[in-house]
């Protein structure tokens, strides 16, 4: 079965991620009504999965530079 390209990892990672937290964020507000809590997942999971996927190589330059690498000691 031929897979998606590890090069695109990160999009993957991205509809991954930003599918499970609109899944669990439109849960939470929608608890009392199942119908109008899948609409609003798969609304936000549409509009938050471009968000994600286009801030992620943003967040990641700003987490490298934020932070440094050590060397360890053996």
């Amino acid at each position: 079965m031929p897979g998606i390209s590890r090069k695109h990892s990160h999009l993957v990672f991205g509809v991954l991620q930003s599918g499970l937290t609109c899944l669990i964020a439109s849960g939470i507000a929608s608890y009392p009504s199942v119908s109008h809590w899948l609409a609003s997942w798969i609304v936000s999971w549409v509009t938050m999965l471009p968000v994600v996927v286009l801030a992620a190589p943003l967040i990641r330059r700003l987490s490298f530079a934020l932070t440094v690498e050590r060397e360890t000691s053996t």
